[in-house]
């Protein structure tokens, strides 16, 4: 019953594979392995965009940080909601890899608005040459809290976004779980509704460690490999992160497994519906936000259940206090695992 992080699951064994046939013998290092030829004319394919640049990554945090950089100056700002993974679980990477741009967080949740992102970034660039610069727009996609942009709210964005002529990157960290929700295809969530580079997910997914750039703009293509490789992210033997990214886009396993994904977190929040679960947000991809009493918490922490508490604590006077957990699927997680952790939900 682990329901942690979709982070903590298992490589899928198609993925592992790739992995081990890229073992055997010899190849060219630094991203010139002939895998990697064969991923990027994939991922251009599935993103419609014969001219993108795609580069690998070994982490979310680099693909998203170096993607960044690419697109805003030191003495700019990135415009963001306040639960962004670049502002909450990054360590201040973004401004690291900017060499010292700032976050200018978006007021609301974890779903920027429109009116909003127009407000924040109409309040920059007004004190002259003493404050931050307008740079990027970033919008995570699914959502910190579990939500899904709709292509009309993407393009709402996007469009604030051109308004004041500033690039738009994507964090798709759950990328293929937002894709699988929509139901539309990898180039209507990116370039066709404004998004100029995107972090395509891996890990989370399927994959050992690995997540793709995408840049529309292919002028930006050296700038992002410079840039990986001072920030001390370009492997020598990259052959292993183009293998990783071979194995998920091979058959369309990184759809199956999101699709995989976002059906168990179906199953799981029906179960916790009927149960009586209060939804902190309504989950549309492969993560849960639901309150139960601590009695319940307690009892299924004692079973075996791994899943992390988000507001309040197991310890505690009132065994009828509502705790806010978070419950994450990933491809793996059986309708067994599913079941059992149902039958200990007696509130």
């Amino acid at each position: 019953m682990f329901f942690a992080s979709d982070n903590a699951g298992p490589a899928h064994p198609q993925v592992m594979r790739h992995v081990t046939a890229a073992n055997e013998g010899y190849a060219l290092p630094y991203g010139n392995d002939p895998i990697m030829d064969g991923v990027r004319e994939t991922i251009r394919h599935i993103f419609e965009a014969p001219e993108a640049a795609v580069h690998l990554a070994a982490t979310g945090t680099a693909a998203n940080a170096l993607a960044l950089a690419c697109y805003c100056q030191p003495f700019e700002t990135v415009f963001c909601s306040p639960v962004a993974h670049i502002h909450e679980d990054e360590c201040n990477a973004p401004e690291f890899y900017t060499a010292g741009a700032k976050l200018t967080l978006v007021p609301g949740g974890d779903r920027m608005l429109p009116e909003d992102l127009r407000r924040s970034i109409t309040a920059e660039e007004s004190r002259g040459v003493h404050g931050p610069q307008r740079g990027p727009v970033s919008i995570t996609q699914v959502t910190e809290r579990g939500g899904v942009y709709s292509l009309q709210e993407l393009q709402a964005l996007t469009g604030v976004a051109r308004e004041h002529g500033l690039p738009v990157h994507l964090d798709g960290a759950r990328f293929a779980n937002a894709l699988v929700a929509l139901g539309c295809s990898a180039a209507e969530m990116t370039w066709k509704s404004g998004v100029d580079v995107v972090s395509f997910g891996g890990t989370k997914n399927g994959c050992l460690g690995v997540e793709a750039v995408v840049l529309f703009d292919p002028a930006k293509a050296w700038e992002f490999e410079l840039r990986r490789k001072r920030g001390a992210h370009l492997f020598s033997k990259h052959r292993y992160l183009s293998a990783q990214m071979a194995g998920y886009l091979e058959d369309g396993l990184w759809l199956e497994t999101a699709a995989l994904a976002n059906e168990h977190c179906r199953r799981l929040a029906t179960g916790l519906r009927e149960r009586g679960a209060q939804f902190l947000h309504e989950p549309e991809a492969n993560m849960i936000f639901a309150a139960f009493p601590r009695r319940v918490h307690q009892a299924l922490h004692d079973a075996g259940a791994m899943y992390y508490i988000w507001e309040g604590t197991l310890e505690g006077d009132d065994p009828d206090e509502m705790l806010a957990a978070r419950l994450v699927c990933d491809w793996s997680v059986s309708s067994d695992q599913i079941d059992t952790f149902l039958s200990h939900l007696d509130m």
